[in-house]
């Protein structure tokens, strides 16, 4: 990606942090806010690739700590592009799934509180809501983005889950 779109993307994203996030009546689901979303570009490309587009569709609620594109960047090259082929669609899946919740958790239940949560995916993340919120090694950068079927927590670092 040139310099220019990555400034165009980040200007796009400082704009999106200062409008409201959806804050009454959110129309559109998970999958839609995130693809009308430029910080979530490479989080809607893998879901589509995973195969998970109609679960992140359906009735949740859901809560997703949601890896921004630099996130994704912060991984060893070409990790994106090797879990993205139809021969790691499994590690993909538990890959994304680990980053969803059942239920709709705001900022405000987790405000004060540490946590195990259980994800999807089966296991645990911490999350630690003392000082800001932390879940695992990443950060909430941006919370509440309300959804008509959950919840969208943008983070700075993608989770893996713990080897089985």
């Amino acid at each position: 990606m040139s310099l220019i779109a990555k400034l165009a993307g980040f200007a796009l994203a400082a704009s999106l942090l200062i409008a409201p996030a959806n804050a009454g009546g959110a129309k559109k689901d998970i999958v839609d806010t995130a693809a009308g979303d430029a910080r979530f570009s490479t989080l809607v490309a893998a879901v589509k690739a995973a195969g998970l587009v109609e679960t992140l569709k359906g009735p949740g609620p859901f809560t997703v700590f949601a890896p921004t594109n630099d996130a994704f960047a912060k991984l060893p090259a070409g990790t994106v592009d090797n879990l993205l082929k139809p021969e790691n669609k499994d590690k993909l899946v538990g890959i994304l799934t680990y980053h969803v919740l059942a239920g709709k958790t705001k900022s405000t239940d987790l405000a004060g509180k540490t946590l195990d949560a259980k994800t999807v995916q089966g296991a645990t993340v911490k999350v630690d809501g003392t000082k800001g919120v932390k879940v695992n090694d990443a950060t909430v950068i941006v919370a509440d983005v309300y959804t008509s079927n959950g919840v969208i927590h943008a983070i700075d670092t993608v989770l893996l889950p713990p080897a089985k």
